[in-house]
């Protein structure tokens, strides 16, 4: 199982585009905090200087902002793809556990495995050094000890864990 890529690629493009907006706001920041102490020394009462000091504290106030925002996503990002591993080894636990439930052979372990990464038959035989045929039957006896009629059933007996809700009745 792996994340999708746009969950994952949308926490990774936030952080970059804030590290970005924060050095080019760091760079400004430096700009005019080099100017206002330049300005303090000609006229420090002048609209021009007050101006520029109060724009120089914005933008010192948005740069320690944005260093917090930054951390955050970080520290979230890190979290995320921490959970992410927690769940990858909790779902093959639960598949595994499930699989001795069914009291699956070791080769029909191997092949369900397969089967629930989105191997085809052809593929998993490949993988296997088996016949196409020896795959079939296996998965036919797979998806008989475990009570579903083929592979969209079996992959979704794992899918609804991960959900939580059962599906609503129709008749309800």
């Amino acid at each position: 199982m792996t994340a999708s890529p746009d969950i994952l690629g949308a926490g990774r493009r936030q952080m970059a585009a804030l590290s970005i907006f924060l050095v080019v706001q760091t760079l400004g920041t430096v700009f005019f905090v080099g100017d206002v102490i330049g300005d303090l020394r000609e006229d420090p009462y002048s609209v021009h200087f007050i101006f520029e000091a109060v724009v120089t504290a914005a933008l010192v106030l948005g740069v320690l902002f944005g260093s917090f925002a930054l951390r955050r996503t970080i520290e979230l990002l890190r979290a995320q793809d921490q959970a992410l591993q927690v769940a990858r080894g909790a779902l093959s636990d639960v598949i595994d556990r499930q699989f001795q439930d069914w009291a699956l052979t070791p080769a029909e372990r191997d092949v369900g495995f397969l089967a629930l990464k989105g191997l085809d038959v052809a593929e998993i035989a490949e993988l296997r050094g088996a016949a196409q045929g020896t795959v079939r039957a296996q998965l036919t006896r797979i998806y008989s000890k475990a009570g579903v009629s083929g592979r969209a059933q079996f992959a979704a007996f794992f899918v609804e864990d991960l959900l939580g809700a059962a599906v609503p009745d129709a008749a309800a």
